[in-house]
């Protein structure tokens, strides 16, 4: 949990401070994969506790296995399944087709391309997926 915290931190301070002040789409992926590699370590969590309480099967330690089977046990839980989902999202980024927008200015945007669908990701949608992500981390402690 305290690396949870950790990379929250890191992470709140790419959102608040870093992209306040550069403005760059470099700095938006790197939030991103911030992002990526806290859910990492909730999901980690989540698994642990699916074990204790015995909903957990054996599977490899292949990260896609781990998130179908995740997806599973926690299905009825709206905020992990919609956590889950964006850490697809997440998990992809650097390998998708992206358009930088209005670098350097106040309307930064990221387009990216994810199942044929354009994301825009702004930095409303950013504060969107922060607030997601502070829900998950309250709902892991």
């Amino acid at each position: 949990m305290e690396q949870i915290i950790k990379e929250k931190i890191s992470a709140d301070h790419l959102l608040y401070v870093s992209l306040k002040y550069t403005k760059t789409c470099d700095v938006i992926i790197n939030l991103l994969l911030r992002w990526r590699t806290m859910i990492d370590l909730g999901m980690e969590h989540l698994i642990t506790r699916a074990k204790k309480k015995k909903k957990w099967k054996a599977v490899p330690d292949a990260p896609r296995a781990k998130l179908v089977q995740l997806k599973q046990v926690y299905s009825d839980d709206p905020l992990i399944s919609e956590t889950l989902r964006l850490y697809e999202l997440f998990r992809d980024i650097e390998t998708l087709p992206k358009v930088r927008e209005n670098e350097f200015r106040k309307g930064v945007n990221l387009k990216v391309t994810y199942h044929g669908e354009i994301i825009n990701i702004n930095l409303d949608k950013l504060k969107e997926y922060s607030s997601l992500l502070e829900r998950f981390i309250s709902s892991l402690k």
